[in-house]
This record gives C-alpha cells, sequence and structure tokens, in this order.
C-alpha cells in the first residue's frame, strides 16, 4: 500500500454544493480530474494527469476500505463510503466518495468517483473506526461496501439484510415448502396412524407445495426478474452507458419502474447527445474564436508598434518643424536686421553720391580759379617781357630791374606750369569724380534693389514663419492625435490579449466539459438489445482493477 508523506493537522473543508470528480482507466491512472480536484487536493493538473489514483491515498486510511471497494467494484456494484485524502502539502480532507464503473458495450472500462462534503457526525463515526483498523483495535468488525459492520454471528444476521430479493424469496419460499411438505408428511402419518389413507393428505400436500413453488415462480417471473433488470439498468445508467435498451413487457408496478427507467434512458439519451454535440460545436467556434483572437492580437500588436514608431517619427518630424521655426524665425530677424543695414547703406551711399556732386562743384570752381591764375600768369609773362624789353632800352640803369623782370617771367611761367598740372590733376579728378559719381549712382541703384529684395525676403520670412509655427501646431496637434490613437491601441491590445485569453479559457473549459461528457456512452446507433446490455458478471469479475484513490 502506497504511503505518502509528510502529513499535517490540517483539514480543508469542502465546499457546500460543490464536487469532486476523477475518472480513471482499468489500471487506476487518472484521465480527467475538474477544476474543483486541483484546488482541493494542491496538485497541478499535470501532475495528476497519468498519476495513479493512490497519489492523494492518507496514510491513515485503512486497507481494509480499498478492500471491500475493490470486491465491490469486482461485483460490478458501485461503492459509497467515507474517505479520508491527502493534499500535497500534508494537509487532509474528508469526502463522501461515490465510485462507479464506467460502463461501454456492457464491459466497464474505468471508473468515476464523484465526492462530495460529509457531515461532521459521518467524519467522527468514521475517523474512529478507521483508527481502530489501522491500530489492529477493530475486533470483531469489517467494512462491507462503504460501511462499518459487524462480523460473526450477529454480523452474519446483519449480512441477511443484504441478500438480494430473489434469495431472499427463494429462502423463504424453500423454507415456506419445507415446511409445508414436512406438515403434511407428519399430517399423513397421523391419519394412517388413525387408520385412515394417508394420499389425500400427501396429494394435498404436493398441490400445496406446487402451489408455493408456482407462486414462486410468478413473484420471481413478475417482481424478481424486471427488479433485477432496472438494477442492471440503473448499474448502467450509473456507469454512463446510456446505449442500453429496457425492456418493458412486465406488468403492473414493476412494468411501470421499467417503463420510467427506459423514458429516463431516453430523456437522458437524447439531453446528453444535444449536450454533446453543442459541446462539441462550442468547442470548435470557441478554438475559431480563440485562433481568430490569437490572429487578432498579434495584429492589433503589429498595428501597436507600428503606431509607437509612428509617434516616435511624427515626434522627430514635430521637433525638426520646431527647429525649422526656430531657423525661420532667426533668418526672419536676420533678414529685418539685413534690409535694416541695406537700407543704412542705401543713405550712406546716397550722401556719398551728394558729397561726389559737392566734390565735383567745388572742382569746377577750382578749374575756374586755375584758368583765372593761369591768364593772371600769361598777363605776368607778358608784363614781364614788356619790363625786360624796356629795362633793354633803359641800359645799365635798367639792369636790375631786367633781373627783376625776367624773376617775374620765370615765376610768371612756373606758376602757369603749376596752374597747367593742377588743371590737368583737376580734370583727372573731375573725370574720376565723374566715374565715381556713375558708380555712386550704380550702388545706389543696387543697394535700393538691394534693400527691396532684402525687404521681399523679410516679408517672405516672416510669411515662413508664421506657416511654419501653424505647421508646428498642426503637427503637435497630430502628434497628440497619434499619441491618443497609440494609447487606445495599446488599450485595444491589452482588451484583445484579455479576450484572447478568455477564449482560450472557455476552449479549455469545453474541452473539460466535452471530457466530463465523455463518460455518458451513446452509439448514436440505437439502443443495445437487452442481452448485450445484461453482460455477464463474471467477465467483470477477471477485469484487471488495481489502485483506485478515492
Amino acid at each position: 500500500m502506497r504511503t505518502n508523506l509528510p502529513i499535517t493537522t490540517t483539514e480543508r473543508l469542502l465546499e457546500d454544493g460543490k464536487s469532486i470528480v476523477s475518472k480513471t482507466d482499468l489500471q487506476g491512472n487518472i484521465t480527467y480530474v475538474n477544476p474543483y480536484f486541483v484546488e482541493i487536493s494542491g496538485f497541478d493538473e499535470e501532475e495528476l494527469i497519468g498519476a495513479p489514483q493512490n497519489i492523494v491515498r492518507h496514510p491513515e486510511m485503512p486497507r481494509e476500505a480499498f478492500a471491500d471497494m475493490w470486491a465491490t467494484l469486482k461485483e460490478g456494484l458501485p461503492w459509497n463510503g467515507l474517505v479520508k485524502n491527502r493534499c500535497k502539502n500534508g494537509d487532509y480532507y474528508w469526502v463522501q466518495a461515490n465510485v462507479t464503473p464506467v460502463r461501454e458495450n456492457g464491459r466497464a472500462v474505468g471508473y468515476m468517483s464523484v465526492r462530495t462534503r460529509p457531515t461532521r457526525d459521518q467524519v467522527q463515526a468514521a475517523d474512529s473506526a478507521y483508527r481502530a483498523f489501522v491500530g489492529g483495535q477493530a475486533r470483531g468488525l469489517r467494512i462491507r461496501r462503504g460501511a462499518v459492520a459487524r462480523t460473526g454471528f450477529i454480523g452474519w444476521l446483519q449480512g441477511l439484510r443484504d441478500l438480494p430479493l430473489a434469495k431472499r424469496l427463494g429462502w423463504m419460499m424453500g423454507v415456506l415448502t419445507l415446511m409445508f411438505i414436512l406438515g403434511g408428511a407428519v399430517a399423513g402419518s397421523a391419519v394412517q396412524t388413525a387408520g385412515g389413507s394417508p394420499y389425500a393428505v400427501w396429494l394435498g400436500t404436493l398441490g400445496g407445495a406446487a402451489l408455493l413453488l408456482g407462486s414462486w415462480a410468478v413473484l420471481h417471473a413478475s417482481i424478481v426478474a424486471p427488479l433485477q433488470r432496472a438494477i442492471k439498468s440503473v448499474h448502467g445508467l450509473a456507469g454512463g452507458d446510456l446505449d442500453l435498451h429496457i425492456d418493458t413487457d412486465a406488468r403492473g408496478d414493476m412494468g411501470l419502474l421499467l417503463q420510467a427507467l427506459q423514458q429516463l434512458n431516453v430523456n437522458l439519451r437524447a439531453i446528453i447527445g444535444d449536450v454533446r454535440r453543442n459541446v462539441e460545436s462550442m468547442t470548435i467556434s470557441t478554438g475559431e474564436i480563440a485562433s481568430g483572437n490569437m490572429d487578432l492580437s498579434s495584429r492589433t500588436e503589429s498595428q501597436a508598434s507600428a503606431l509607437e514608431e509612428t509617434a516616435s517619427s511624427v515626434e522627430q518630424f514635430a521637433a525638426t518643424v520646431r527647429q525649422n521655426a526656430d531657423s525661420a524665425a532667426n533668418a526672419d530677424r536676420q533678414a529685418q536686421s539685413a534690409s535694416s543695414i541695406a537700407q543704412r547703406g542705401s543713405h550712406s551711399v546716397q550722401r556719398m553720391g551728394k558729397t561726389m556732386e559737392e566734390i565735383d562743384a567745388a572742382s569746377h570752381k577750382i578749374v575756374d580759379i586755375i584758368g583765372l591764375i593761369d591768364g593772371i600768369s600769361f598777363q605776368t609773362n607778358i608784363l614781364a617781357l614788356n619790363a625786360a624789353v624796356e629795362a633793354a632800352r633803359a641800359g645799365e640803369q635798367g639792369r636790375g630791374f631786367a633781373v627783376v623782370a625776367s624773376e617775374v617771367r620765370t615765376l610768371a611761367q612756373r606758376s602757369a606750369a603749376a596752374a597747367k598740372d593742377i588743371k590737368g590733376l583737376i580734370d583727372d579728378s573731375r573725370a574720376k569724380v565723374e566715374s565715381g559719381n556713375q558708380l555712386v549712382r550704380e550702388t545706389a541703384q543696387a543697394m535700393g534693389d538691394l534693400g527691396g529684395a532684402v525687404e521681399n525676403m523679410a516679408v517672405t520670412m516672416a510669411e515662413i514663419t508664421v506657416a511654419s509655427n501653424e505647421q508646428s501646431g498642426g503637427i503637435e496637434q497630430l502628434n497628440q492625435a497619434v499619441n491618443a490613437i497609440d494609447e487606445t491601441t495599446q488599450q485595444n491590445a491589452a482588451l484583445v490579449e484579455q479576450a484572447a485569453a478568455a477564449a482560450e479559457n472557455l476552449r479549455d473549459q469545453s474541452i473539460k466539459l466535452s471530457q466530463a461528457m465523455s463518460v455518458f456512452k451513446i452509439s448514436y446507433s440505437g439502443p443495445r438489445s437487452p442481452a448485450s446490455a445484461s453482460a455477464n458478471t463474471a467477465t467483470r469479475q477477471k477485469e484487471n482493477t488495481l489502485a483506485l484513490a478515492q
């Protein structure tokens, strides 16, 4: 016997209205557990599926309880009793275990165990009795079909109550027939002793015995046989075999009972069939929903990722637009500054033009003065010549005057030469001044054009600045909208993931429901005949039934 350790003294109580359900194969390996089994036992479903059922066996459970369970199951009967189970962490819980063979084509193919919460009185009584068995103090006691019973003669008498009705009637009719025959024999002997003929008594006795046997046959045919069929049918239904056909040829109350069982079987068959088909359809639908949700979740995540990248790109674009707006504003300021400088330059060129005109006017005056000087030099030279002529005429007295006249003449010539040079320079300066005036006029025109262009550029840059600011505001709104869409998409992605998880959970639940419904066997080819429905007990007793933990 498997011993599971460690154990604690902490009890877990089952909730009212909830049941622990499991199924095993004939070797006692778990093939199905419901969620409440997982919750109470503390084991994961993966740990339970494929494991022997005695994985939850508590070491304080007596061997006799399991021996009685196997003996009952080998008879093809359900077993009902209290069981103490062990949790994964060593805690324990009490259950009212109902173990039933699961049948298919009249043969047991596994076992189903349904456990419910027992009362505290039941737990205390079972705990006391089981401790006595484990401690070797259960002398005179045994466990029969899940209940504690006495051994010995008293136990034998109590066991008579468990005899099938057929055996009870057989014993009763046998005893009555024997008593009737003995009474007839005694009466016949008494008649013969009195000198009479005992044959009439013996014939009456035989007739009475035959009547008793006939009554037994009638009772067997009308009550016992239909009741046995009803019991077999109920056992088949309890084992989930809905392919049974129940003969309803009996009369009276037993006929009504068999008809009710047949109607129950038909109703269960129809309901379970509809439920199974709906569960199969729901499993397919939930699988498609789960697959669709997973695909939607993947696409939503991709969309969220793309939106996140778009939001990042829009943010970068917004930063670039803001930078461009700042650059445009700076360029606008520089354009305005350049326009101001161009205006000042234009004013300076205009003033320089006026200055050049004034220089040109002054040059004209200088030329006039030079002409005057040149005329004076010419006249002085003439006068000097005249003076020289007069000095020559005067002779020695005019020699000094001649020297002065010569010097004056030389000075006049030099003045004339200097005036000529100055006039040449003035003419050259006037030409250059005229050229400068032309350049100043051209520069003034260029500066005016430049000022207009700079002013136009300043206006354009101002418009660009306004447009950039408006574009920056639009990009900011777009960025906010994209961020809002991204946030909504993230929320949608979370909701889609939740929906996918819910659909997956629903599919798992539908699969578990389908597994739970698989305990009912429906062939969809019509109910089996009574012969196949009543497979012999000897075959069931030879089946290999190993440990089934409660």
